[in-house]
């Protein structure tokens, strides 16, 4: 059949394009191999979220004596419950959002293998062993990302578990070793923490959150520390082995040092996913790290073949993926010369407290020329975690020391999420400090940290009463 637009993926940038597409009148099609709705929904933010938040409240019950007057207790975890309403969820969500929003925008999804032949042409290996060849007028690569798995010696025979396979698990590990201490491992590691797991997480760089600021780190590393769990940084798993019913990974960078756990659960990140694609076929070239090479409008080395989200090696984040999707779209339909500007892109990991930024690290902002003022303000001076009673964390806002302009904020406190994203149309504004500062901001939420960051290149706020401004 003839479309305009062939999608091979179904995750959050496949959906909206096809979405944009359908808009614009045009005839879609799409092609999945597995459970409708990508990484999200199925294996990422959704069900990690959802255990999380789970992982949050047995915490809150087992931490309630912080409150004077409050006594709380939590039982053990029935994990397969857990589990099993953390699949129900993602079921719900996965119709809701996914497979009932194509049936009422009216694309079709068909289940198989997409392959490209020369033409180019689309070759879907059906489930049945069939095979259904699409022509279309574009195609879209929106295959996402998979665990990468680093070579550790043992690591096949001994078994192991990725972010994916943890949260699909039939029990809860007495113990728990997470190799990889960015965003994935630290919310793994926490997750299973916070559920009576006792977590050990390795790192080959000198800190956690090593692409975040190094005051987020030591914030971080300090959580952790407070939750009982073990970290060593500088440190590479150099192999594994099974021993009594457990894994032994032997430690390169501390000589003799040996962990010992129930399970092992890799989180050294993710890799593009174009494996059976035939991508030579069709003149799409992919890079060092398999990612599928586009220019700045999202096109491959092919002019009729497009690509979006994880598998272009940009940000990994669904909201890149999904802005990807609506802007192949305009490029391929309308010719609108759409570019991605990433310079506010806000990031955000779930931990508790979570640890979100945006724009640009302090040294990001001097190797691009600029002279920076910095401030670090720590949760002590905001009044919702003073009243939170957790001041663990902290608000750090680069500036230009020139113009005072904003150039990036890195926040750990509870909802970093919500305070980053002020932060970001302060960054898309191009805002200076002085202007947040001057801003109206409501007292007694978090995001009133911002502001007081921003206070603070001009007064001392330790000197401020609760609610001045």
């Amino acid at each position: 059949m003839r479309y305009d637009l062939a999608i091979v993926g179904s995750g959050g940038g496949a959906f909206a394009a096809a979405i944009a597409a359908r808009r614009k009148g045009k005839h879609v099609v799409m092609v999945e191999h597995g459970d409708v709705g990508g990484t999200c929904v199925n294996t990422g933010c959704v069900p990690s979220k959802a255990l999380l938040a789970a992982a949050h409240a047995r915490h809150v019950a087992l931490d309630a004596a912080r409150f004077p007057g409050i006594r709380a207790s939590a039982e053990q975890v029935d994990f397969q419950e857990l589990i099993a309403g953390k699949r129900r969820l993602v079921a719900d969500m996965r119709a809701d959002k996914y497979v009932d929003l194509a049936a009422e925008y009216g694309w079709e999804i068909l289940t198989g293998h997409g392959r490209f032949t020369e033409g180019p042409l689309l070759c879907v290996d059906l489930p049945d062993g069939g095979s259904q060849r699409i022509e279309a007028e574009n195609y879209l690569i929106a295959t996402g990302s998979a665990p990468w798995i680093p070579p550790i010696d043992g690591l096949a025979q001994v078994g192991y578990l990725t972010s994916t396979t943890a949260m699909e698990s039939d029990h809860l590990p007495q113990s728990l070793l997470v190799v990889g201490g960015n965003y994935i491992g630290l919310e793994q590691g926490q997750l299973f923490a916070r559920l009576g797991t006792q977590v050990t997480v390795v790192e080959t760089l000198d800190r956690l959150a090593p692409k975040e600021e190094p005051e987020v780190s030591a914030a971080i590393e300090q959580v952790f520390a407070d939750d009982g769990i073990a970290v060593h940084t500088t440190a590479t798993v150099r192999s594994v082995r099974r021993e009594n019913g457990h894994v032994v990974a032997v430690l390169d960078g501390q000589p003799g040092r040996q962990i010992h756990a129930e399970q092992i659960l890799i989180a050294t990140g993710r890799r593009p996913v174009v494996d059976g694609l035939n991508l030579e076929t069709v003149g799409v070239k992919t890079g060092q790290h398999g990612e599928i090479l586009v220019d700045e409008h999202l096109r491959t080395t092919n002019p009729r073949i497009w690509a979006a989200g994880d598998v272009t090696g940009h940000p990994q984040f669904v909201y890149v993926a999904g802005a990807h999707g609506s802007i192949v779209a305009d490029n391929a339909f309308d010719n609108a010369g759409r570019t991605v500007d990433y310079h506010h892109l806000p990031q955000v990991t779930f931990t508790t407290p979570a640890i979100a930024s945006a724009g640009m690290t302090e040294a990001q902002a001097i190797s691009a020329g600029h002279r920076c003022d910095c401030r670090v303000l720590p949760l002590e001076y905001v009044p919702r975690a003073i009243v939170n009673r957790d001041t663990r964390g902290l608000i750090k806002l680069v500036a230009d020391a020139d113009t005072g302009r904003l150039l990036g904020a890195h926040v750990v406190a509870d909802a970093a999420g919500e305070v980053i994203a002020t932060a970001v149309y302060a960054l898309a504004n191009d805002m200076t400090v002085q202007q947040m500062a001057d801003l109206w901001c409501p007292y007694l939420t978090m995001a009133e940290g911002l502001k007081l960051a921003a206070q603070t290149y001009t007064r001392d706020v330790s000197k401020l009463s609760c609610c001045a401004s």
